[in-house]
């Protein structure tokens, strides 16, 4: 079995959306969740964060791709992107 790569988008406990990728999204949720991820998603105001979607690739540059197309969109579009998605959800954490 080949190994699988994810995109995933995170909601912030301040109303924002975080995109990104990895090849375990569980590991990488928690270690965004202990303020050792990226460094948009350290700083306090940010937690808790919400895993929102993800979605699995079988290549590294398929994920990192996708990860790149959704961190161009304008808010709005990020949104209508979840939608499409099966997402309804869109409140932050408490």
């Amino acid at each position: 079995m080949n190994k699988q790569y994810y995109m995933y988008v995170l909601l912030t406990a301040d109303n924002t959306f975080y995109g990104g990728f990895t090849d375990d999204v569980q590991r990488r949720l928690a270690t965004h969740e202990a303020g050792k991820g990226a460094k948009y998603t350290r700083p306090a105001r940010r937690h808790p964060l919400r895993l929102m979607y993800s979605e699995a690739f079988d290549t590294k540059s398929e994920a990192l791709k996708a990860e790149a197309r959704f961190k161009k969109l304008e808010r709005a579009q990020k949104i209508d992107f979840l939608k499409m998605h099966g997402v309804k959800d869109f409140n932050p954490a408490k």
